[in-house]
């Protein structure tokens, strides 16, 4: 064992680090040199490095051996490779016959071993022997590298489907056992084995990642088999050794002086092998290990820390020591987890065995606190094993691991994801529960004083320190597993419920015993239901049949005891809200035909005068729900005990019924001023009443004309409590549905059909009424209501063959869907700090805070659903669909979805309800900072933002939505150019800037349709717009540039181009030399129906449209195989027209055009022409310059990069621990060139940019936001 400063818990950053100079393996002192051992003392034997340089210097084959394959008589047999990858011999029968070949000839024995694993590496060559007798190890790999597949990454170990498993499988037990049939006399003739492995370091240290992979699993597999044969070695020397030393302390006259030279000969031989094999070990792991265990594939790291762990296991006395410990600690810290899966595993075998835990001490101290760690790792396999690895150090010793790791791993047994929750349950179970001392042996198995009642106490007692008390549920699931005897222990359970505690006891405090009747009813419903808790499962498993029988036994239990204590748990404990609201729902687990079969009918009894006791005193509405839901359990008309129930519910029911009415005469009557207890007592009444109407059918009593009155009273006199009023509504709700329901079964007369829709329709009107009420609480109610009833009722309560119930459709008015918006507008959308009103006006924890939230989502969603199911107008989500960005955090899943749904339902009437939404925001900015505003401002980017994020909803099929695409355009030009400018003629329209935020959508439009966009666009321009170039008219000059560029051709008018100070953008980087060859654009003469759907074309109406300009013929009318390289860095814009897009229009055609006079069109244009010819000769000589610039730079690059082949002429075809994508990053990071301008307005859209000028060195200008669908910010 190496010193403790030797093993750090970093990883070395040394490229040829080696084993530390102390490991066993190592021969420092040259030992083997001296004594004549070894393989490269023997006689005429190479090294292994010199074998590693060149192991070609072998026989040459015999005249049978053609391309690596056998030829007996002209017929080729199979090759080693395909005999392996069929599968059809054992492997066994396969390594015999390569055996009887080696004996015969073995070099063309081992010439057919090479190319197997040439072959295995997916190398379509093979070694033949002219190049096994003369070419070098380098030339061989180089030769083999040329030959190989580069079509395809794919090799036979990455290679899916069920053969090539099955032939990795078979190519690891190949090497096994070829091995260990060749370990007693061929891995010692200085020639098999030596070659082999410097053929597989050879390999494993190639640039192909195929070779390399294919390489290293073999030197890995091999190594093992080494191990197997190091470790037969040394068990065969140790019992020699004691042969030898029993033979010796014989007397001298029945000593036997022969058997022992016999004895210490083969003593001596077996040394002299075991040093060979020690050799052999030591190559391979300091060829391959060392170099491979931090490659930069995962799957070849993983190889080799999953091969080192064997060996550790194996053959600890050799291998388990820091020297080799210290790769796996430091591997714990790779990036990939599958490389940290196989270190965790690796040491668990380690760890699992406890006589080689003193040998583990100094790695633990290093390492524990990384292991402790990855219990939070990101991937959930790394962190199971990491718990479960902690659980074998923890039966290791119960001193390593702190306090504080412990509790590091406890709160996992909350974790959402199931297996890390049951590993961590084991381990608190192993910690906390397995300890058991000499005075717990002869306790009793069940009740108070037994065993288990001091471990469910333990259990409660961390169940409250964990302070996670909502979630039993989880607790129990996680420890089910390892401690379902525990759990299910309900009689103990019970018994520290109601039994009195012994003298010199500490009994269960009020907390405790809460917590304990939480971890009861859950263990009941683990043991009923099967299944984890919500979160933590997929769904419902199929249960075999085992676990059914399981399930009806336990089932019978629960029944059986808690029939009998349920009722006196809850007379102990009826005050208790918590406590009764969890016993009350332990009779959902009851199988109900017990008790008929175990005539425990008195126990039934006391159970319902329980619950009636229990529904007499409380008011809690959770209490209420949970005595209702119990009723509904119990009153199956299925059991036998049915009737004794539905009698004790309806006397039950007539009572609370008869004191209602009576109360609310009492607090109804005129002329009296109702007090507080006459209120609580019509409260406490109505609270009872709603929560049985919930689960049980109260038509017989007719409720409805009461709650109508006192909902009435409440609206006419206004000082009505909220809780009456919230209770009253929602009464009268469920008395609606249940009649509903009634009316649905077809069971009930015409006339009970026209009475439910005089009072759905009532009582929807009152709660619009109730709306504009000054309490927030009551309006929550009266739109939660509102919104579920014109849900029920609406038009697809007619959908499954109920064509009967149209009569009941209720469609919501115009004035009833404002005041929904208007509430949703009030109520939801607001900043949490203003929403203090369930608070008075104190500050809220953020446990209300989140509450809150919540309740606003659900206020949220309901509004959605209307809209989502064309209940209300779509084009109310406007006011919706504004917010997204503004409370994106809050509700923005919400908002997105409802897009989502509208746009499944209606694409067109969707964008234009985005649309709308921005032109809101847009009106909105105006009034706030006047038609002057900055385009710089908050308010105008957060409006450019959300247009940029509806964009992205549309997606990437540009097909499906091109005609709301087109629709959406053809809204936001009609809005920009509707209200003309407050300053007079010849000013930009007020609403010009909404372009700049239409353009957003531009990247979204097909070429043809961008087409009929700017021709629409046209229409609404004037002669003089187009020439305007200033910053009040960049919106125009931008969404004009974003129609024009895109596809193949994104070549711009010169007129739109233009700037007046000259002054232009360019995209960062330069393209190539080729890359950048522009195209003319083609003619189209004709345009889709769709887009004429939407384009009113009159031929009577002259529209101003731009004028013709003159094209440059220098420019873009050169031919393109004439042109120098450097001219192909140029851009070429030609002004296409409507009617000629390769000549320039001559002044006679132009007043067919234009109204103008000739003389200034002429002007205009001969002007134009002049300035472009200008500008396009000093872009010119940028361009030559910067083609220089560039072209120096790349021969700079080139010679410095040329040093890398200079020493080594093999291809890199891949660099071990650099990929080739980094190289390719590298080099461009020095072609940062100079910008070039073109003649375009600055724009501040990324996206835009990109279109211009693309860079083909930056991968992102390839991929932009248009095309992933994503934000590139």
């Amino acid at each position: 064992m190496i010193a403790a400063q030797d093993l750090q818990t970093d990883p070395p950053q040394e490229a040829d680090s080696q084993l530390s100079s102390d490991t066993d393996l190592e021969d420092p002192d040259g030992k083997n040199a001296k004594t004549g051992k070894g393989m490269a003392a023997k006689k005429g034997k190479k090294t292994l490095g010199d074998k590693v340089r060149g192991w070609g210097g072998g026989k040459t084959p015999g005249h049978g051996w053609v391309n690596g394959h056998h030829q007996e008589n002209g017929v080729e047999n199979m090759s080693l490779f395909e005999v392996v990858k069929m599968g059809k011999s054992a492997s066994q029968s396969v390594v015999d016959d390569w055996i009887e070949a080696y004996k015969q000839d073995r070099d063309i024995a081992l010439l057919d071993l090479i190319n197997f694993f040439i072959q295995c590496s997916g190398c379509k060559g093979a070694v033949s022997a002219e190049m096994f007798r003369h070419m070098q190890n380098s030339e061989i790999i180089r030769k083999m590298t040329e030959e190989f597949d580069e079509d395809s990454g794919d090799y036979p170990l990455t290679l899916s489907g069920p053969l090539w498993k099955k032939f990795r499988l078979s190519f690891c037990e190949f090497i096994g056992v070829l091995v260990r049939q060749c370990q007693y006399s061929i891995i010692y003739d200085e020639y098999m084995m030596d070659t082999v492995i410097s053929l597989l370091t050879g390999l494993s240290d190639s640039q192909v990642r195929a070779f390399r992979h294919t390489s290293t699993l073999a030197a890995m597999k091999l190594m093992t088999a080494l191990v197997n044969v190091a470790l037969n070695l040394s068990i065969n020397m140790d019992n020699t050794q004691r042969q030898y030393e029993a033979e010796r302390n014989k007397v001298i006259g029945k000593r036997a002086n022969d058997r022992l030279e016999l004895l210490l000969q083969k003593r001596k031989e077996l040394q002299e092998n075991q040093d060979e094999i020690e050799n052999m070990m030591n190559a391979i792991f300091k060829g391959v290990f060392v170099h491979r265990y931090r490659d930069s594939i995962a799957e070849i790291r993983a190889i080799c820390i999953e091969e080192i762990g064997v060996w550790m296991k194996l053959y600890s006395d050799a291998f388990l020591n820091d020297s080799y410990l210290k790769y796996v600690g430091w591997t714990m810290h790779d990036k990939q987890g599958e490389v940290r899966l196989k270190c965790l595993t690796a040491l668990q075998g380690l760890y699992y065995n406890r006589d080689l835990n003193t040998r583990l001490e100094l790695f633990t101290s290093r390492f524990k606190d990384r292991i402790v760690s990855m219990t939070l790792d990101k991937e959930y396999d790394v962190a199971v094993q990491a718990i479960k690895l902690l659980t074998l150090v923890l039966q290791s010793s119960d001193e390593v691991l702190t306090a504080e790791d412990c509790e590091s791993v406890y709160h996992l047994v909350y974790s959402a994801h199931r297996p890390i929750a049951v590993a961590a349950g084991e381990f608190l179970y192993r910690k906390l529960f397995s300890h058991r001392g000499p005075e717990e042996e002869g306790m009793p198995r069940r009740g108070r004083q037994s065993l288990n009642g001091s471990l469910i106490k333990t259990t409660v007692f961390f169940f409250l320190e964990s302070e996670l008390h909502e979630h039993g549920a989880y607790l129990v699931d996680s420890l089910w597993d390892c401690a379902a005897d525990l759990l299910k222990d309900w009689e103990t359970m019970i018994s520290l419920l109601l039994d009195e505690p012994m003298s010199g006891e500490e009994a269960l405090t009020d907390r405790q015993e809460t917590a304990l009747v939480d971890i009861m009813l859950c263990a009941i419903r683990q043991a009923c239901e099967c299944h984890p808790p919500v979160g933590r499962g997929t769904g419902k498993r199929v249960l075999t049949a085992k676990e059914k029988k399981t399930q009806l036994d336990d089932r019978t239990r629960i029944t059986e005891m808690f029939a009998v204590a349920l009722p006196l748990l809850l007379a102990k404990y009826c005050v208790d809200i918590e406590k009764v609201t969890n016993l009350l729902l332990v009779p959902k687990y009851f199988d109900l035909d017990i008790y008929t079969t175990g005539r425990l009918e008195k126990h039934l009894d006391a159970l319902l005068r329980q619950i009636w006791e229990v529904v007499d005193k409380h008011t809690d509405t959770e209490v209420l729900e949970a005595c209702s839901t119990t009723y509904h359990y119990l009153c199956n008309e299925e059991f036998t005990i049915y009737n004794r129930v539905d009698v004790a519910r309806s006397q039950l029911l007539d009572e609370l019924v008869d004191k209602f009415s009576r109360l609310l005469e009492d607090f109804l009557q005129e002329g009296e001023e109702p007090d507080d207890d006459d209120a609580y007592q019509v409260l406490s009444t109505l609270k009872r009443i709603c929560a049985f109407h919930n689960a049980h059918d109260l038509s017989k009593w007719d409720l409805f004309a009461s709650n109508y009155k006192l909902l009435n009273s409440g609206l006419q006199n206004g000082d009505m409590p909220e809780q009456i009023v919230i209770h009253a509504m929602q009464c009268t709700h469920y008395i609606i549905l249940w009649h509903l329901a009634k009316v649905s079964e077809g069971s009930s007369s015409k006339g009970d059909m026209v009475t439910l829709r005089k009072q759905m329709r009532a009582f929807c009107l009152m709660c619009q009424r109730y709306l504009s009420s000054v309490n927030t609480a009551v309006k929550e109610q009266a739109f939660t209501i509102l919104c579920d009833a014109l849900m029920i009722f609406s038009h697809q309560i007619m959908a499954s063959g109920r064509e009967q119930l149209e009569p009941l459709v209720y469609t919501p008015d115009s004035s009833l869907q404002a005041e929904l918006l208007n509430f949703i507008l009030d109520q939801v959308f607001i900043d949490q700090d203003d929403d203090n009103n369930s608070t008075d006006g104190q500050q809220e924890d953020e446990a209300s805070k989140i509450e809150a939230l919540h309740k606003r989502r659900n206020l949220l969603a309901a509004y959605c659903k209307l809209i989502v199911y064309n209940i209300v107008e779509m084009n109310t989500g406007a006011d919706i669909f504004k917010q997204y960005m503004r409370h994106y955090n809050d509700y923005g899943d919400i908002i997105k979805e409802t897009m989502s749904k509208t746009r499944q339902i209606d694409k067109i009437q969707c964008a234009k309800t985005l649309i709308l939404s921005l032109q809101q925001l847009f009106n909105e900015m105006l009034s706030d900072l006047g038609c002057n505003f900055d385009r710089s401002s908050s308010a105008f980017c957060g409006i450019k933002e959300l247009a940029r994020r509806f964009s992205l909803t549309f997606g990437l099929d540009q097909l499906k939505t091109r005609e709301a695409i087109a629709m959406l355009h053809k809204d936001g030009i009609e809005f920009a150019f509707k209200e003309p400018s407050p300053q007079g003629e010849g000013n930009p329209p007020l609403n010009l800037a909404f372009l700049d935020i239409l353009s957003e959508f531009s990247s979204k439009l097909l070429r043809q349709d961008k087409k009929t966009v700017h021709l629409y666009l046209e229409r609404f321009m004037t002669f003089q717009m187009s020439l305007q170039r200033e910053d009040c008219w960049l919106p125009l000059i931008s969404y004009r540039n974003s129609l024009q560029a895109g596809g193949d051709d994104d070549t711009m008018s010169v007129i739109s181009g233009i700037s007046s100070r000259g002054s232009t953008v360019r995209s960062k980087k330069a393209k190539p030399a080729g890359a950048n060859k522009r195209k003319l654009p083609e003619e189209e003469n004709s345009c889709s129906s769709s887009e004429a759907a939407w384009m009113n074309r009159e031929q009577n109406v002259q529209t101003p449209v731009m004028m013709p300009s003159p094209q440059l013929t220098s420019t873009a009318l050169k031919d393109p195989k004439k042109m120098r390289p450097e001219d192909n860095y140029m851009a070429a814009y030609p002004v296409s027209t409507e009617q000629h897009h390769h000549q320039p229009v001559p002044p006679q055609q132009q007043q067919h055009h234009h109204q103008t006079p000739m003389d200034y069109n002429t002007q205009v244009a001969w002007m134009m022409a002049q300035r472009q010819q200008a500008e396009a000769r000093q872009q010119q000589e940028r361009v030559c310059m910067q083609y220089a610039k560039m072209r120096n730079h790349m021969q700079q690059t080139i010679r410095r990069g040329s040093g890398l082949m200079e020493d080594d002429e093999e291809p890199i075809v891949e660099d071990v621990m650099m990929s080739s994508e980094e190289r390719l990053e590298d080099l461009n990071e020095g072609m940062d060139f100079d910008t070039m301008d073109i003649d375009l307005p600055p724009s501040k859209n990324r996206r835009e940019r990109s279109e211009l000028k693309p860079d083909y060195f930056d991968p992102s200008s390839i991929m932009d936001d248009s095309v992933l669908n994503v934000s590139m910010f």
